[in-house]
């Protein structure tokens, strides 16, 4: 079983909130190309994902299944982000980048319920509480910084200022998925 490491995870919490900031204004851009019905059965799938995992709760709702899930999330959005910048900006990119963040989405009730389970004390959860939304801030103004700073170097299509902005989440989710592994250590069993 793992041990939940405080310090660790409240850096974790900051970069994990750090890069919804950055990154829930480029989903706009990124999305375009899909049709409106796409979000309709993304919805419906995003439902039965969650309901699935909500059916799990009895076996998944401890540490050890925590620690694998965050994980999980984090490997799918590190993906996410690789594809986009690999591959051409078309209505599949966009597909299937849509897809990737509704897989992580699937876990984010079970994430909520687990971490208040798992953070022992209220002072810790106001403490986490905080720093998501410091993270959070700091990355909505960062990422307004970012997109006046390309158009500085002339860089004013939203295409080009989302791709660009992608090598930052790119560095922010290795360093995201580093911190995750440093937050829980294994109890050692007698």
């Amino acid at each position: 079983m793992r041990k939940l490491i405080p310090l660790w995870y409240i850096r974790y919490k900051f970069f994990n909130s750090l890069f919804l900031g950055l990154s829930v204004g480029a989903i706009f851009t990124i999305y375009a190309p899909l049709d409106p019905s796409i979000y309709s059965l993304g919805g419906i799938a995003l439902a039965v994902g969650m309901l699935i995992v909500a059916r799990l709760y009895h076996k998944i709702l401890n540490t050890e299944w925590f620690f694998r899930i965050s994980l999980i999330v984090e490997i799918v959005l590190l993906f996410a982000v690789l594809y986009f910048l690999i591959s051409p900006y078309t209505y599949q990119t966009a597909l299937l980048v849509y897809i990737g963040y509704q897989l992580t989405f699937v876990f984010g009730a079970y994430l909520v319920r687990a971490e208040t389970l798992i953070v022992s004390t209220s002072e810790l959860l106001t403490t986490l509480d905080t720093m998501k939304q410091l993270g959070y801030l700091v990355g909505m103004g960062s990422s307004y910084l970012f997109y006046k700073i390309l158009e500085q170097y002339h860089i004013i299509d939203n295409q080009d200022k989302i791709y660009n902005l992608h090598y930052l989440l790119i560095a922010i989710e290795l360093i995201i998925i580093i911190l995750i592994l440093k937050s829980f250590t294994r109890e050692k069993t007698s």
